[in-house]
């Protein structure tokens, strides 16, 4: 053996070794994966030939590619059965169509009906994950119920006037359910509430600041011999300062649903558009109407049929993402002024691909979990 080749040995093996964890780190922080508030919806339908945005982020320049649904939400289609062909069917029971509520809280009771084929409401304590339903106050970002069978779901801190409701049933990623019956809203009116108008609520990025923790959402229900447990805090949430718009429940109406909030490693691209239509068709889909999206202002593009829509090639950093339903002439279809809207996003990083693979490792530097 040469001179000091046991030390070019050992060095090799510790650099091997080093980025070996590098990579275990990677993917143990990939198998955590992203909070379910995030995690984008899925996509069933072809959209516009014209499949790209380019737009100026401000990180830079970005190029947005539209993609097929991705791996992750395939995955979890999988698992779901008959449910991807339900139809669920709500009914707001309260608040009352035209009612007038002397309290800054509101509770919101739903029903749901229709052909289920399994789809229930509800978040599995440990995935933080399930089907729900989507509660929009006004034109604020929504807010997901999921036990629709237990306390009602309060809307905190409402301003007096006149609010819409809106509610649609949606899948684990957050994708809705587009058949009728699963969209409903209804107008009511606060007055002499008492609200405090000081108190910080949600930011317009759809950030949540005064949510109810998740995690008395779903206290498990004690067996009938035990002392009952004291009652569960109903979801809810403290809202923005808002009033209703002017709007026509029987004219064309498009409720923006995601891109929300803050958007993390895999869930971070691709990034999903997704909104739910009411009293009109997209073009693709036999109609006249169509929707327009643009980002970070950039030049605007257009979705002809009623589907999700997956966009790749996000930067980090904050995002513009603006919805609008036009006639044929590109012009805003007006109904209270819902039917053009704008959110902020942000993408904080990206999952890298990698080629490292667990089974690199010897089972015995694996927990349990990660070495099956």
């Amino acid at each position: 053996m040469p001179k000091y080749q046991h030390l070019y040995d050992f060095g090799g093996y510790m650099k091997k070794f080093a980025l070996m964890l590098t990579g275990l780190a990677v993917a143990i922080g990939t198998a955590c994966g992203p909070a379910v508030e995030n995690l984008p919806n899925a996509n069933h339908a072809n959209h516009n030939a014209t499949n790209s945005n380019s737009n100026v982020a401000p990180g830079g320049p970005q190029n947005l590619t539209v993609v097929e649904v991705p791996d992750r939400i395939k995955e979890l289609l999988k698992t779901r059965g008959e449910q991807e062909t339900a139809f669920p069917v709500l009914k707001i029971a309260s608040p009352a169509e035209g009612s007038t509520i002397a309290s800054s809280t509101v509770s919101v009771k739903l029903e749901l009906s229709g052909d289920l084929k399994g789809y229930k409401p509800g978040q599995d304590p440990e995935t933080k994950m399930g089907n729900h339903i989507h509660v929009i106050l006004d034109n604020q970002p929504y807010e997901a119920y999921y036990n629709i069978d237990g306390p009602a779901f309060e809307l905190r801190n409402l301003s007096d006037g006149e609010h819409t409701l809106r509610v649609f049933a949606s899948r684990p990623w957050h994708e809705s359910y587009k058949n009728d019956g699963s969209f409903q809203m209804v107008k009511f009116t606060v007055k002499n509430g008492n609200a405090n108008t000081n108190q910080p609520a949600t930011t317009n990025s759809g950030q949540q600041m005064s949510n109810t923790p998740r995690s008395s959402f779903n206290a498990p229900v004690p067996p009938t011999n035990s002392t009952p447990a004291p009652p569960s805090t109903p979801e809810g949430k403290a809202m923005q300062t808002s009033t209703g718009g002017a709007v026509d429940a029987k004219k064309p109406l498009l409720t923006y649903s995601r891109p929300k909030g803050e958007y993390k490693a895999a869930e971070a691209d691709p990034i999903m558009i997704d909104f739910w239509l009411a009293n009109g068709k997209l073009v693709g889909d036999g109609g006249e109407y169509r929707v327009r999206y643009s980002v970070n202002g950039g030049e605007p593009k257009f979705i002809e049929k009623w589907a999700p829509l997956w966009l790749q090639g996000w930067t980090a950093g904050k995002h513009s993402i603006k919805l609008e339903l036009v006639d044929k002439d590109g012009n805003v279809v007006d109904n209270g002024g819902y039917n053009s809207t704008t959110r902020d996003i942000t993408v904080v990083s990206k999952v890298q691909s990698s080629s490292f693979s667990l089974s690199l490792l010897p089972s015995r530097l694996l927990s349990p979990r990660l070495a099956s």
